[in-house]
């Protein structure tokens, strides 16, 4: 069976992330509009995540190595590595993970 998530009626996580498109082995969500911050605390995570860029600019930082990201690019957070992202220009990104995040 299909289901649609409207990203405008999606509900937002602990994180400010929206939940989008879940199934059983992937899972979606966007993080919209986000501000320039200063550096987020490090975290790591169970899952490994795809992302895409919409709008803006950060920093992804990975392991010790900090990777530019602006509009069009797209980037992988692999699962169990310590990251973080520094938003330097109002962001907006896609995300998905498998397994989903919660």
């Amino acid at each position: 069976m299909a289901t649609k998530v409207s990203a405008h009626g999606a509900a937002a996580g602990p994180h400010g992330e929206i939940a989008l498109a879940r199934g059983e082995r992937l899972g979606m969500r966007m993080w919209r509009a986000e501000e320039p911050n200063a550096d987020k605390p490090m975290t790591s995570s169970p899952h490994e995540t795809v992302g895409y860029v919409i709008s803006g600019r950060a920093e992804l930082v990975v392991g010790g190595e900090t990777v530019a990201l602006a509009a069009g690019d797209s980037y992988c957070v692999p699962a169990g590595a310590e990251h973080t992202y520094r938003i330097l220009e109002t962001f907006t990104a896609v995300e998905a993970t498998a397994p989903p995040a919660k």
